[in-house]
């Protein structure tokens, strides 16, 4: 994708009302759903400590009648979040407050039980019905990837197979290296995110630049989507789901390591 077109989603999408209207211009809603995860992530790194600092002034106001949802949208802060702050403020142990996120009927007032219903349903990040799609969106990257490997008789430990083995490890460890475009590689890694800038820096520092340390090059799969013009990572070849139309090649003989 060209960097202006992803630049004019990102700017547009604040809340889940902006994925509608989005969605009218033919966009996929998961695809903006992951952007909008993406972004409210980032931006709420940025202002954590800002509005825990504020947690008592938080408490008071809702104290006297504001609803979470008006001070989390006045603090520009997750709904799940601000509300925890407050709860947390005000006295409540992390766990009793989780359990309020997962079952407001368990609250015995009424009035704050349907609160927290609104909170749970207006936070596209942070509630259990957010994270359950988030594991979801990631079993089915990881899905897509063994399926295309399976096809091509191509085998390859998984995670689960190398945990314990190294201190990181990518998705899909080749048990023998291929050509993929040209290049030889010896993992794949599935990302359900979009491939930006900031996320690339952030997996190529955390994951991707590690990888090729330990196994050599590979290659990253970001499922949503990610620009023409990501900035280089040494022995990292970045795609999108269009990996599903090639197939990978034997490594000539006398290039093999």
């Amino acid at each position: 994708m060209e960097y202006s077109e992803y630049k004019n989603i990102y700017n547009r999408l604040n809340t889940r009302k902006d994925i509608k209207k989005m969605m009218e211009k033919g966009y996929e809603e998961e695809f903006l759903t992951t952007i909008l995860t993406q972004k409210i992530n980032r931006e709420t790194k940025k202002r954590f400590h800002v509005v825990k600092q504020n947690s008592a002034r938080l408490l008071r106001d809702w104290k006297r009648g504001k609803s979470l949802m008006q001070i989390s949208e006045e603090w520009r802060f997750p709904p799940i979040l601000t509300t925890m702050m407050i709860f947390l403020e005000d006295g409540a142990g992390r766990k009793e407050f989780w359990s309020y996120i997962r079952d407001p009927d368990s609250i015995g007032d009424e009035v704050l039980a349907e609160e927290i219903r609104d909170v749970v349903r207006s936070d596209v990040v942070y509630s259990p019905e957010a994270n359950e799609r988030h594991r979801q969106r990631g079993i089915w990257g990881e899905t897509l990837l063994q399926n295309w490997l399976d096809s091509q008789n191509i085998t390859y430990r998984t995670e689960c197979d190398l945990r314990g083995s190294h201190d990181k490890t990518p998705d899909c460890l080749l048990d023998e290296p291929m050509m993929y475009a040209g290049k030889e590689i010896y993992w794949i890694e599935s990302k359900a995110s979009f491939g930006d800038n900031t996320e690339f820096r952030f997996n190529s520092r955390k994951q991707l630049a590690p990888y090729t340390l330990l196994f050599g090059p590979g290659v990253v799969v970001y499922w949503m989507g990610c620009l023409n013009d990501l900035q280089p990572v040494d022995d990292v070849y970045v795609t999108d789901i269009s990996i599903l139309e090639t197939k990978l090649g034997p490594v000539p003989s006398k290039a093999k390591r």
